[in-house]
């Protein structure tokens, strides 16, 4: 395994994987660990993804303020960490959490609950 240090900053060796937006942020992606529902959607800098790594606890750059937030310090619905991975692009980060209480900032479990399905065209498989 390789070892990285983000005591500081985040690691060159990660930073210079990530393929971030204009505004310099990635998608995290948040999944629940053991069940694989996906949560939420957040957006990370360098920054944000470094206190990540090494706090334990999920932190996310607000678009809208302007600032660091780490889920769960107003509402107590705290995501802790259990692994991050870069997709093979390195535009998107998945963040596997225990989460404790809501994800979504309605009070649903996950935002997914909220938003609700599309109408869509469901695919299948050829028959072989």
């Amino acid at each position: 395994m390789t070892s990285f240090d983000n005591t500081i900053t985040l690691d060159p060796q990660i930073a210079s994987r990530l393929k971030r937006d204009q505004a310099g942020l990635v998608a995290a992606v948040v999944q629940q660990w053991d069940t694989q529902e996906v949560l939420m959607v957040g957006y990370m800098d360098d920054e944000a993804l470094r206190r990540t790594l090494t706090t334990g606890r999920v932190t996310f750059w607000s678009r809208s303020r302007q600032e660091y937030w780490r889920k769960g310090d107003t509402s107590g619905h705290v995501q802790f960490v259990k692994s991050v991975a870069l997709d093979c692009d390195g535009d998107a980060l998945l963040v596997q959490v225990d989460q404790v209480g809501a994800a979504c900032h309605t009070g649903k479990h996950s935002c997914f609950d909220e938003g609700g399905q599309l109408p869509v065209v469901v695919g299948e498989r050829p028959q072989e």
